[in-house]
């Protein structure tokens, strides 16, 4: 057996894991309120730090898209606009930008129907998670 399968394997337990524990710290945010995971589930991005768009760019994008009748991609940008938005905490964009992709897609999405208890849900996790993001990055540094 080759050695990188065997630290490729490892590595994929590792951040196996790593994701399910981000999920499990989602849910424990959101206990009692099932409607604000099932809302967040498909829209959220778990790890926005590592993004290198702006909301402001991503929105441009789909604008953009929008106007050359790619319906398709505008909307792709739409949804990931939605999910920076969610990010920077601002409902009113989060509702522009999921209000948008559900008029390009016919699809319906959870977070429209409680935006802004998402989006402090959704804040509440950033806070948490990546801080210890931040945190460990930072002990890394040090210890290295």
């Amino acid at each position: 057996m080759p050695l990188f399968h065997i630290f490729g394997k490892k590595a994929e337990k590792k951040e196996e894991r790593a994701s399910t524990k981000i999920v499990d710290e989602l849910d424990e945010i959101c206990r009692g309120e099932p409607e604000l995971i099932e809302a967040l589930e498909d829209v959220m991005f778990l790890n926005p730090s590592k993004i290198e768009i702006k909301l402001e760019e991503a929105i441009s994008k789909a604008q953009k898209m929008e106007r050359n009748q790619d319906r398709l991609r505008a909307a792709i940008w739409y949804k990931i606009a939605g999910g920076l938005a969610i990010y920077e905490g601002n409902v009113s964009k989060v509702k522009e930008c999921f209000s948008k992709y559900s008029k390009l897609t016919g699809k319906s999405l959870r977070i429209l129907k409680v935006p802004e208890k998402a989006v402090k849900a959704a804040q509440k996790y950033y806070s948490k998670y990546l801080g210890k993001v931040k945190n460990e990055l930072n002990s890394s540094l040090i210890n290295h």
